[in-house]
């Protein structure tokens, strides 16, 4: 027996819960495999704190930059660091929207305090940053500028869409995300379907995460290990202790799949077969 309809913000739980316990996915967190300062544990409670910022996204109360704050704060309650800071920034829209059409409006009705609000979030994480940015998440004087330039919080992701395709998204109609909720629904059913379009996305676009870390080349060597996977060259299970030995952690495409599951869970994807 099918349970009632889920709400947006459960449908956002429940792809966090999803996509972390989903296993092999390479390189990153599942129920397979820990980091060792942050747990599967770890994840999933940030998938219950979140609940709060979530409620409020989907009931249409507050900025986009105010929320992703107060899912930063409400989930930076555990000693595993952030995990999901991507994933809101991602949800967010997505959850107030409903779909990626509306989440694309709300994103470009961003404002100067939605951006200032977000670097206050974005400074309470320890996110890897490519290099020292021109308006800097650690300087006091970082919300000034903002708001000398005029910029929002869309602006701001514009500024960083070329090196980040979490950010990206917000630029481009969230069409990773749609384009990860169609493959999806392609493979099927379940578990399975979540790994399998995970390493789709992973053979198809260099992870702007893996490139911050280890650089564009090890991004693009990550994507031929994907596709050989695919073409059965090489074990799934051999590529995710590959990625865990070297420390790759595909964690921009993991914000991606979180985002990707929400949309498909919203068109009736069946996560329980």
């Amino acid at each position: 027996m099918r349970c009632r309809t889920i709400t947006r913000t459960e449908a956002a739980q429940l792809a966090m819960v999803l996509e972390v316990t989903a296993s092999p996915k390479p390189g990153n967190v599942d129920r397979g495999h820990d980091y060792p300062d942050t747990r599967l544990e770890h994840f999933l409670a940030s998938a219950v704190f979140a609940r709060a910022a979530l409620e409020r996204a989907e009931a249409g109360e507050g900025g986009i930059g105010a929320l992703i704050e107060a899912a930063v704060r409400d989930t930076n309650c555990h000693a595993g660091g952030n995990t999901h800071f991507g994933a809101f920034i991602l949800l967010i829209p997505l959850v107030i929207g409903g779909g990626a059409s509306a989440a694309f409006r709300a994103a470009r009705e961003t404002t100067v305090e939605d951006a200032v609000a977000f670097y206050r979030a974005f400074s309470a994480t320890q996110v890897r940053v490519l290099e020292k940015d021109e308006i800097d998440v650690n300087d006091p004087g970082a919300a000034d500028l903002l708001r000398e330039r005029g910029m929002t919080l869309y602006d701001v992701m514009a500024y960083s869409a070329e090196r980040d395709m979490v950010a990206r998204e917000w630029t481009n109609g969230f069409a990773l995300c749609t384009e990860t909720a169609d493959r999806l629904m392609a493979h099927g059913s379940g578990r399975e379907a979540i790994v399998r379009t995970f390493l789709d996305m992973l053979a198809a676009y260099p992870d702007t995460f893996i490139a911050k870390k280890h650089g564009p080349a090890v991004a693009g060597e990550t994507v031929l290990r994907a596709r050989e996977v695919q073409a059965g060259r090489l074990a799934l299970s051999v590529f995710d202790e590959e990625c865990l030995a070297r420390g790759i952690n595909p964690g921009s495409l993991a914000d991606i799949m979180i985002a990707g599951i929400y949309l498909a869970l919203l068109e009736g994807w069946q996560w329980d077969c």
